[in-house]
Order: C-alpha cells, then structure tokens, then sequence
C-alpha cells in the first residue's frame, strides 16, 4: 500500500491509497473553493446522559445529484470533483459537511472505489484489503488527536437508509466522546466479569454462538453469526476468533481472511430477497474500543483489551418490497421489535450461499 496525502483548494486533507507502490499523485484541486465553514456543536442530554451533534450548516449538503455530477467520482477534463486525480483506487478525505468538526471531533469520507456502478461487493480480495489497511490507518491517526476518543469506520447503504450519494463510499467518524452503545457494551463487561469471577463477556457470547445454530460463515480467524437478540430482521455480527481491541491489534492471517469472508457476506446480503430485487440497503458498523482513559474509569474490571473488535452488519428491509419502520417501541422507547426470527434469518444466509 502506499499512502499519498494532499490538501484539497478549501484547506481539507485528502489522502490517496494505492494498491502500486510507484503510483504518482500530483493532481491540484482547480475548484474555486472558500475554506470551510462549520458549526458543529456537542450538547448533553442531562435526562439520558447522551450527547446530540448540532451541525445546521449541513441542511446545504449535496443530496442526491446526478451521477454525472457526483462528488466521489474522479475529476474529468473541466468536470471537478472532490477528487482532483482522473482515476483512484481508495481516497479518504475530510467530509466538508461534517457532523463533528474542530473540538467535536473529525468525520471523514472514505471512496471505496472510482467506479460509481460498483459497491463494495463488487470489490476483488485485493480492493477490500486496501479499504482494511486504510480504516486501519485511519484508526491510527485519528486516535491521536486530542480531542478524539472513539473512533467509529461505518458504511451506510442504499437510499432507503437515507443515503444521498450513490457512489460506493463509507464515512469516519472521531467522537470526541465514548459512545452510548459502547458505554453499554463496557457496563455489560464489566457486570459479567464480576458476577462469574473474571470471565469475559464477548469470549462468551462468541463461544456460545459457534456452537449454536445462528452462524453463517466461518473460517480459520473469523466468525459470523445472527446474533440470540438481533434487533433487525438481518442482521450478522463478524468477529475475529482471537480476541483484539481495535483494528490495529488485528493479525496477518485475520487480514488477510478477512476480505474472502466479508464479500462473501455483502453478497448473500444482496441475495436474500430473491432475483430481481433491488440491492439490499444496509449499515455496516466497527465496533472499536475508545481509546481514551474516560471509559475504563470508575470500574477496575475492564480494561481496552477486553473489548473484542467486532463488524455489525445489518438490513432495514424485513421482507420483499417491505422495510422494517423504527415506530413508537424502538423510536420512543429503544425496545426493538424483530419479525423475523434470528434463526430463520441464518438459515436464509447460509441457504444463499454462491
């Protein structure tokens, strides 16, 4: 992989990863750009004890253009782009409509590819690795700066998820606090080593599953599974066997496997509504360990190397043609409804298989 960094006309970085080493990038951004102006802001629930990003200058973004102005594809002759170079292989870069901006953090765009057809289960073994080495680097970098504490890599899919981009890319987000759903996994952590005498939750629940009837893939250094309590009609939960923090603990054979068993499962996701069907609209979300002190706090039970990496991949359509709604139990009361059994749910994974 080698890594090339440059800085767009607005002031923003742009970083190029390219799968050829002697790769030269030189483009210069030609658009007429003011700098960036954000008014990202963090505000505390004090009832949840929650935070809420107030972001206005985002109601301006860019929403659903033509895929002959889209943003991610690479500059062409006089059509500028948010990538000045004709052609790339990954391009990361920062979002200039950002949720998290200054002291509330950092959001990136990741292009997973220049073709504006493809999606991520297009992508050969050797282009899902390189997306790997950058959100890994990525997580490096970004876990440096000051003010960020959690580092959060996610891919949303789809129109019906609300994306406004149909180019196949993902976003980074650098929270400069531990997230709600963390701070619960860590609470949980916590609980479990203390009840049974030092045991380790996710080592648990992951032992519990591989013997279960709820996996759907399995090699040697990665497992997938419907989880006992899924919350969306499809949803699988990837996991490396050996147990690591964060994506930089990952080792050689756990990255080198992990494209093979990833786009296996991107594609039985697009297959699990039949021939015909639109592509299944999805999120696709790393679990992290926060790097911050803050999180481990107050409880001497946990630790960072007791939270296990993991990717949380999961659909919004229930069945053909219909979508699962977040109505008033799960919007108002965070209590999920799935109508489709866990079980069931594996079972039409594996049946799809290629």
């Amino acid at each position: 992989m080698k890594k090339t960094s440059t800085r767009l006309a607005d002031g923003r970085e742009l970083i190029y990863y390219d799968l050829r080493d002697d790769t030269v990038r030189d483009a210069v951004d030609r658009r007429p750009l003011e700098p960036t102006v954000t008014t990202s802001e963090i505000r505390h629930d004090p009832l949840l004890g929650d935070a809420v990003a107030i972001a206005s200058h985002r109601q301006g973004r860019i929403y659903h253009p033509p895929a002959d102005e889209c943003p991610l594809c690479p500059s062409k002759g006089e059509r500028l782009s948010e990538i000045p170079d004709s052609a790339y292989d990954v391009v990361v870069f920062e979002n200039r409509f950002p949720s998290l901006a200054g002291d509330s953090g950092r959001c990136e765009v990741v292009c997973f590819t220049s073709d504006h057809q493809a999606s991520f289960a297009d992508l050969t073994e050797e282009q899902a690795a390189l997306v790997l080495d950058a959100w890994t680097d990525r997580t490096s970098e970004l876990s440096h700066l000051p003010s960020v504490e959690q580092v959060f890599c996610f891919e949303n899919r789809g129109a019906e998820i609300g994306v406004t981009l149909g180019h196949p890319h993902g976003q980074i987000y650098a929270y400069p606090f531990t997230t709600p759903r963390t701070a619960l996994m860590l609470r949980q952590l916590a609980a479990h080593k203390e009840a049974t005498g030092g045991e380790n939750l996710f080592d648990a629940v992951l032992e519990r599953e591989r013997a279960g009837e709820r996996v759907v893939l399995e090699g040697e250094h990665w497992v997938a599974f419907v989880p006992y309590a899924a919350h969306w009609p499809y949803e699988v939960h990837l996991y490396p066997k050996r147990r690591v923090p964060d994506l930089l603990a990952l080792d050689e054979g756990a990255r080198t496997e992990f494209p093979q068993l990833y786009l296996e499962l991107l594609r039985r996701f697009d297959r699990i509504f039949g021939e015909g069907e639109p592509p299944t609209p999805y999120i696709a979300a790393w679990h992290q360990a926060p790097f911050g002190a803050a999180p481990f706090d107050g409880s001497a039970a946990v630790n960072r190397d007791d939270f296990a990496l993991h990717l949380e991949l999961f659909t919004i359509r229930r069945t053909s043609g219909k979508l699962k709604f977040l109505a008033g139990s799960e919007s108002g009361m965070n209590v999920f409804i799935n109508d489709v059994p866990p079980e069931r749910a594996a079972e039409r994974l594996r049946e799809v298989a290629s």
